[in-house]
């Protein structure tokens, strides 16, 4: 676990290192994201990295935060019950908190066999998959971030794990949209930020996807659409799977429509 930790943690940082800089009136600023600001990003990470924590350290305690997370009926009680935890932290303050506890979030993971099951929202998952999650959402919600900013994120090979658990996911993104299953998954050609050749599946140009990492990561993530990226598919499976993707729990979500989520500037 500790080559995933330290991917999380590199994740982090980078989210951390762009906003170093802002003032905390610019936390408040709205991003492209739902017009969520920097700072319900950040309240959202550090709940939801909570919660990661105690599926380690305190199931019980985990039980009964999700219990006040599945009675919520307001389609903006997230968002409150997110700043009522925090006690109102932002700017700064909140992302040294975030940036703080992440770290803490990462080592009691590293120690931990990647195989062990752990409670969730949903069925249970890996300790390797609950951390890989976390990375997702970092990289995820920090797109709005970088977005917002006009700043370019410059990736790295990380994002490998962000890929896996879109290729992971395959299957969940049909069920969830109550779409049947395919019988074959398109196969996956991507070129990796390092410019190393990704694939997964066996070659069929009948059925397949190609393109760049990132790109496949922004889809499956739905920060951008695939009309948007540099991404190449072959066959209805591979095209259905792209526009609907979805490698997060909860219930079916609409991909961001064409050109609706770009940088500033």
């Amino acid at each position: 676990m500790h080559a995933i930790a330290n991917d999380f943690r590199a994740e982090n940082l980078a989210l951390k290192t762009l906003l170093d800089p802002l003032t905390d009136a610019r936390f408040d600023e709205p991003t492209l994201f739902k017009a969520w600001t920097i700072n319900d990003i950040l309240r959202h990470l550090h709940f939801w990295n909570r919660a990661a924590y105690l599926q380690v350290h305190d199931e019980a305690e985990l039980e009964r935060l999700l219990g006040r997370v599945f009675s919520l009926t307001d389609p903006g009680g997230m968002r409150t019950l997110e700043r009522e935890m925090f006690g109102g932290l932002r700017g700064q303050a909140l992302l040294e908190e975030w940036s703080g506890f992440s770290e803490q979030l990462a080592a009691s993971f590293a120690e931990i066999d990647p195989k062990t099951r752990l409670k969730w929202a949903g069925p249970a998952m890996s300790a390797r998959s609950s951390l890989t999650a976390r990375q997702m959402e970092t990289w995820a919600h920090g797109q709005a971030a970088f977005d917002a900013l006009g700043v370019t994120r410059i990736n790295t090979d990380r994002i490998r794990n962000i890929v896996q658990l879109g290729v992971n996911t395959f299957a969940w993104t049909f069920r969830v949209n109550s779409l049947p299953l395919p019988e074959a998954r398109p196969y996956l050609s991507l070129t990796a930020p390092s410019g190393e050749a990704w694939s997964w599946g066996d070659p069929d140009p009948q059925n397949m996807i190609e393109g760049t990492a990132e790109a496949f990561c922004q889809v499956v993530t739905q920060v951008r659409n695939v009309a948007d990226v540099d991404l190449k598919t072959a066959g209805e499976t591979a095209a259905v799977w792209m526009a609907k993707a979805q490698c997060f729990a909860g219930p079916p979500e609409t991909p961001p429509a064409p050109g609706q989520r770009r940088p500033a500037g």
